[in-house]
């Protein structure tokens, strides 16, 4: 473990060198016109604590400049928020491709917001979208997920991926209402095996040499998406429903005469519920989703459709300390005729997959010093994923950090037990202003 993090001591100091300077610049941006100015420059480097041959020793070593520009005018506002980066590890750093992330710049965020009418707002633009109940675990938040960044040890934040979208709010006495269309399909920036591997459900090993490339759904209108959801308190509890119309979010479908991974068709139909109960916050959300292109479940290159369902409870134990619970659960539809479909020698998922979470979080030093570690285990799947992590403030623009990703399996085609090749730690330094 320790010649592998000096194998990035030299990167690192340059990393370093570039971030104290991008920061002194940073710091001087000042708007000459009415808005406001904010971003970070971030450098992080990280390395996996077992050999993967099919993967680079390091996972990440980069820097990364953030800017947010928030202008207003008369009769609207309009956000622009970027990432230049430096990625040592990417193939084509020169080539920017929006939709994957990929290249020295990563458009996060330009829209436009204004209100059309006293009780409604509308943003149009690239944003970045999200709703539900869920702590890292999401069943009717249908917008797009980063889940590269998210297990390669990059802030949690780069998770949520943007969408190209118009979301309309309507704010009538009754109900809120918000829309969203997307008018050409935002994908997740999924697995692929470049920078993070897997197996498949066959035992496949994934990785570099093999990755896979799935169809595009880029037809404007045509692969487009619909999500609604109308909320409203009811007793003190924020009380949801969701609607979503588009695609699975993932290439979980596999066109046998393409000879390629896509995204089939998928509609959800979910509800949530939030609020206080038993001296903490409760929270229960479900939704079922309607596979369009195999509802009979007899089709083996296509997901059966599933009802899931999650609940959680938090609450604080001690002074700066608090503990997050979930239980959570998918439930395939037509199991039987799912178990039939199979070819010999590929691997059945269970009918009912559980997962527990547990977040335990503990600040300490006037809440300079926040120590977390969040843990997924399935007892259905018998995996594990623990994603420990350590923040230092060291002052009021300056912090860094430290965090792993670590997953178990006894099976290497269980949800987290096929990403087992890609355990990591990770070390940062920000400068914030």
């Amino acid at each position: 473990m320790i010649k592998k993090l000096n194998s990035i001591i030299p990167a690192r100091a340059a990393l370093c060198v570039a971030l104290l300077s991008a920061a002194g610049l940073a710091s001087a941006l000042e708007l000459p016109w009415d808005g406001e100015l904010h971003g970070f420059v971030d450098g992080r480097g990280g390395v996996r604590t077992q050999s993967d041959p099919g993967e680079d020793e390091r996972n990440l070593t980069e820097l990364r400049a953030q800017l947010d520009s928030l202008t207003y005018f008369e009769r609207f506002q309009l956000q622009i928020r970027g990432d230049f980066i430096y990625d040592e590890l990417a193939d084509d750093i020169e080539k920017i491709d929006l939709e994957s992330g990929r290249g020295f710049f990563d458009l996060r965020e330009m829209n436009v917001v204004f209100s059309p009418l006293d009780w409604s707002d509308v943003k149009v633009g690239r944003q970045i979208l999200t709703w539900g109940t869920g702590d890292l675990l999401f069943i009717n938040d249908l917008f797009p997920k980063d889940w590269n960044s998210f297990m390669l040890g990059r802030d949690v934040e780069y998770l949520k991926a943007p969408s190209d979208a118009i979301y309309a709010s309507f704010f009538p006495s009754f109900v809120n209402i918000d829309l969203v269309y997307t008018p050409r399909f935002d994908a997740d920036r999924y697995i692929d095996g470049e920078r993070v591997s897997f197996y498949d459900m066959t035992g496949r090993y994934v990785g570099q040499d093999n990755a896979i490339d799935a169809e595009d759904r880029d037809d404007w209108f045509s692969d487009d998406e619909i999500a609604a959801r109308l909320y409203r308190n009811i007793h003190g509890y924020e009380t949801a429903l969701y609607l979503y119309h588009g695609f699975w979010k993932s290439p979980v479908g596999y066109d046998v005469v393409g000879d390629a991974p896509y995204f089939p068709e998928l509609n959800v139909f979910g509800a949530s519920a939030k609020g206080s109960a038993l001296s903490g916050i409760m929270n229960f959300e479900t939704g079922y989703y309607d596979s369009r292109e195999d509802r009979s479940g007899s089709d083996p290159f296509i997901p059966n459709s599933e009802l899931r369902f999650l609940s959680g409870y938090q609450r604080e134990l001690a002074k700066n300390l608090t503990a997050g619970v979930q239980y959570y659960v998918e439930w395939m539809m037509d199991y039987d005729a799912y178990a039939d479909s199979l070819t010999p020698g590929t691997a059945a998922r269970d009918e009912l997959r559980h997962v527990l979470t547990l977040r335990l979080t503990q600040m300490l030093m006037n809440q300079n010093l926040i120590l977390s570690v969040f843990t997924f285990f399935s007892p259905s799947d018998r995996d594990v994923y623990v994603r420990p992590s350590a923040t230092y403030k060291i002052s009021d623009n300056w912090s860094t950090s430290v965090n792993g990703n670590f997953f178990f399996g006894e099976r290497k085609y269980t949800f987290f037990g096929r990403f087992r090749r890609n355990n990591s730690v990770n070390l940062s330094l920000r400068y914030n202003f």
